[in-house]
């Protein structure tokens, strides 16, 4: 049983973040398909660790005005990725944190080449927060650049629980 995520029918939109919101100098640029288009989203930039900062992100939220979405019946999130051979980390926020830098992560590689990732829900680790992950509070899934200087280049052609 899976349930797509992206692309799905317009009701979820990516946007882009950087550390600019607190001060950073990492600039990107995401390219969302028009509709119709069966080109993947691309998150692509530079991330710089000046001015304390360090990170480019496109976020999905996942129910409008940032409320829960019941993600328990599922194991984990699937992608189907390409990029630039970096490091990059998803990022699962949910209802219980407060913080902007609370949340459950998990890191991965994105080669060159399409590939489908399958990451666990019991894989990710908190980060900044104590609380228990809980999928049935589950509001964005965020895809990061972060923690050092490098160029990304990251796509992402589907995305889904599984």
């Amino acid at each position: 049983m899976s349930y797509d995520l992206w692309p799905n029918d317009g009701r979820r939109q990516w946007r882009l973040i950087t550390d600019m919101v607190m001060g950073g100098v990492s600039r990107g640029t995401l390219h969302t398909p028009r509709s119709g288009e069966q080109a993947p989203v691309r998150m692509h930039g530079e991330v710089s660790t000046e001015n304390n900062g360090g990170f480019i992100q496109i976020a999905l939220d996942l129910q409008p005005e940032g409320g829960a979405f019941d993600a328990s019946a599922y194991t984990g999130i699937g992608l189907e990725v390409s990029g630039n051979g970096e490091t990059y980390g998803v990022h699962l926020r949910t209802t219980d944190m407060v913080q902007p830098q609370q949340s459950y992560r998990h890191a991965f590689a994105a080669p060159p080449h399409s590939t489908v990732l399958r990451l666990p829900f019991a894989d990710f680790v908190a980060h900044r927060i104590e609380t228990p992950f809980d999928p049935s509070r589950l509001r964005r899934i965020g895809l990061v650049a972060i923690g050092r200087a490098f160029d990304a280049d990251l796509s992402v052609a589907r995305l889904w629980l599984y």
